[in-house]
């Protein structure tokens, strides 16, 4: 059974669950066709909801006995307009329209915008955008409970639609009170990740880690051009970043876009930290159970970068094919993996180990077992942090990660090229090797003359000590 849910892919898949996929039959059938780490949408669903899901998770991961992550994706502050006495408006381009506080039903000269901080944050010139960027609207004059606006393009303005203020820094807190709801309910079920939205400075970030406590690694979703302003600092802070192209894309100008994406990765791949691709990866699958050229072309770009997942949101969530869409993820990443230009472009963007021991013995090992021809590295790793150096080097053989912590072993679901397992704790070098060699046969990485390298810590079970370099045949 191992042997047959071993993926032969270095990137991991992420699945959203949601109405098309919360059964039993369907979480098991995602996972084998492809799906490391399941995303629940804290935007959507109830709490029972939420629970099922998590119960459903970990019995498919008893069932084939994998670890499998958890991604908690909590919602953020969602500003929006009112509504309208007729539900929607007609907007013409050049005409005036007022946002102001009244929360009285809009026309087609005001309606409400209840946000007192875009109110206080926006000037004069500042561009407003509606309902995911369908509508701009630029300030002309600002008071304190209103904005003048000219209306930049035609279109129709309908309740409640969105509002986006790509120009400015908003003095607003990523996580909302909904939110930290959604987390004191979730994190005592054991996830694994907090996708954390609407980031603008590490401040944000710092304040999940400390709600967190250590319970589960927060994953920065970076989709504001404030965000972008502060990279270096708040992946410095994250466990974990995404590439959330909704919002990103509504915010900056859509050729800005791909080149955000590529500096998010590498920028995350410098720190050795985990980063996602997501949003519209494959979705015409939504509703068709192919995809088009250019989605397959869009997931293949990512897995050439050199991204450690990439994410399906609404195709596996609510869309028509769940389970075909996985296994076309799956069969996209498995068939680029197998280029050549592709490990060659992955050897081109290799970062600089950095100066210390563990960075330098992670790097060693990747050197070695490439001279070698080992079928694997296998890194025992208490904490992590060994299995994500040595994935940080983007090998040429397969990563074996074995910890003594099931939660190490679901976070590093979604970190490439690792395959996690838990494992009784060792207490010398020869008990080390001794365990290394038995699971790389039992979980089919190597067989009797195959060669495998080993990086472990020592003393044995402190976290971040790196420091041995063993090569061992079966």
């Amino acid at each position: 059974m191992t042997e047959r849910l071993r993926r032969h892919r270095r990137t991991k898949i992420i699945a959203t669950l949601g109405p098309a996929s919360s059964t039993p039959e369907m979480i098991a059938q995602l996972f084998q066709a492809g799906a490391d780490v399941f995303r629940l949408n804290f935007s959507h669903g109830s709490h029972e909801d939420h629970a099922r899901r998590i119960e459903m998770i970990r019995a498919v991961e008893q069932k084939f006995r994998r670890p499998i992550g958890i991604l908690a994706d909590v919602q953020g502050p969602k500003l929006r307009v009112g509504t309208f006495q007729s539900g929607r408006v007609q907007l013409q381009a050049g005409q005036n329209f007022i946002l102001d506080m009244n929360m009285a039903a809009g026309d087609t000269r005001r309606v409400c915008l209840p946000h007192p901080e875009i109110h206080a944050a926006a000037e004069i010139g500042t561009t407003l955008l509606l309902d995911d960027g369908k509508l701009r609207l630029r300030v002309l004059h600002k008071r304190g409970d209103h904005l003048l606006t000219e209306v930049l393009n035609s279109g129709v303005l309908s309740d409640r639609k969105g509002v986006n203020v790509p120009d400015v820094v908003l003095p607003i807190p990523a996580l909302t009170a909904k939110d930290r709801a959604d987390l004191d309910f979730v994190l005592p079920l054991g996830i694994d990740y907090i996708g954390l939205s609407f980031v603008q400075r590490p401040e944000d970030v710092a304040e999940t880690k400390a709600l967190a406590a250590g319970r589960a690694c927060v994953m920065a979703k970076l989709e504001k051009p404030q965000a972008l302003d502060n990279l270096e600092a708040i992946l410095d802070l994250a466990d974990a970043a995404m590439v959330a192209r909704g919002d990103l894309g509504v915010e900056l100008p859509p050729e800005e876009v791909p080149i955000a994406q590529k500096r998010i990765i590498r920028a995350a791949q410098l720190r050795g930290k985990p980063v996602v691709v997501a949003t519209q990866m494959l979705e015409s699958m939504i509703s068709a159970p192919a995809p088009t050229r250019a989605e397959a072309s869009d997931v293949a770009a990512a897995v050439f970068d050199g991204t450690d997942a990439v994410m399906l949101s609404a195709e596996s969530a609510a869309g028509q094919y769940p389970r075909e869409a996985v296994n076309m993820m799956d069969r996209i990443v498995a068939r680029v993996e197998r280029d050549e230009d592709w490990r060659k472009s992955l050897d081109a963007k290799r970062p600089a180990p950095e100066k210390s021991s563990a960075d330098a013995i992670a790097a060693a090992a990747v050197q070695v077992a490439h001279t070698i021809g080992a079928q694997a590295i296998v890194a025992l790793t208490e904490s992590g942090s060994t299995a994500l150096r040595v994935a940080r080097e983007k090998p040429d053989c397969p990563v074996l990660g074995l910890t003594t912590s099931l939660a190490v072993a679901r976070r590093l679901a979604a970190v490439w090229g690792v395959h996690a397992v838990t494992t009784e704790g060792v207490h010398s070098m020869t008990q080390a090797v001794e365990n290394a060699l038995k699971l790389a046969r039992t979980e089919g990485f190597a067989k009797k003359g195959d060669e495998i390298v080993i990086v472990a810590g020592i003393p044995f079970g402190q976290p971040g000590t790196t420091n041995a370099l063993r090569v061992a045949r079966l």
